[in-house]
C-alpha cells in the first residue's frame, strides 16, 4: 500500500465517522468527488489483484462474476467507448488486462491485427474481450457481432481461443456476455 492509498483510507475513515456521528466535516463537500474516485480506484486495484492472484496461485479464472464486476468498475462510467482485452494463459490464468482501443461516444475502431500481435507478445492462449456502450444500453450491435467474428477468426489462426465478449452498459445495467447469450 502506498502513502497515497493510506491517506485515502484515512480520509475515508474520517469522513465515514463524521457522517455516522453527524458532525460537519470539511471532507464532505470539497473532497467528496476525489474521495469517491479514490475509493473506486482502490476497489479496481483490489479486483485486479484478485484476478492477477489467480496466476500467482496457479488457479484458473473460473468466476465470470469477478470479471464482470471488474469490467463494470473499469468501463461503466467512461464517456467514450473503450475496447479492452483480458489475456489468459492455457489454464485461464490472467496474464494481462489492457485497454486496447479508444473511440467516441458511439464507436471505437478496433484492429484485429493489434490484438493478434499482443496475444503473441504476452504468449496468450485465450482471450476475453470487452467494451463499453456509453449510451448505457449493453445490447450488442451488428458491428459488435461482426468484429467479434473477425477477431475470433484471426485468433483461431494462431490457436488462441476467444472465450467471451462482454459489453458493459451503465453500472445499473446487466453486462451482456456473448458466451452466455449464445452469440459466440
Amino acid at each position: 500500500m502506498s502513502i497515497f492509498d493510506g491517506i485515502v483510507v484515512g480520509v475515508t475513515l474520517v469522513s465515514v465517522f463524521c457522517l455516522y456521528v453527524r458532525i460537519p466535516c470539511f471532507f464532505k463537500h470539497s473532497m467528496m468527488f476525489r474521495l469517491e474516485n479514490g475509493i473506486i480506484g482502490l476497489a479496481v486495484r483490489i479486483l485486479l489483484s484478485r484476478l492477477k492472484s489467480a496466476k500467482k496461485e496457479a488457479e484458473p479464472l473460473t468466476s465470470p462474476d469477478a470479471v464482470k464486476h471488474y469490467l463494470t468498475l473499469k468501463l461503466a462510467e467512461k464517456p467514450y467507448e473503450v475496447f479492452c482485452c483480458l489475456y489468459l494463459d492455457n489454464k485461464h490464468r490472467v496474464i494481462e488486462f489492457k485497454e486496447m482501443f479508444y473511440g467516441t461516444i458511439d464507436n471505437a475502431s478496433v484492429y484485429p491485427r493489434e490484438i493478434v500481435r499482443r496475444c503473441i507478445e504476452v504468449n496468450a492462449a485465450a482471450l476475453i474481450m470487452a467494451h463499453n456502450h456509453p449510451s448505457g444500453d449493453p445490447s450488442p450491435s451488428a458491428a459488435d457481432r461482426a468484429i467479434t467474428a473477425k477477431i475470433k477468426a484471426a485468433l483461431s489462426l494462431i490457436d488462441v481461443r476467444v472465450l467471451d465478449h462482454l459489453i458493459v452498459g451503465d453500472s445499473s445495467q446487466e453486462i451482456v456476455s456473448f458466451a452466455e447469450s449464445g452469440i459466440m
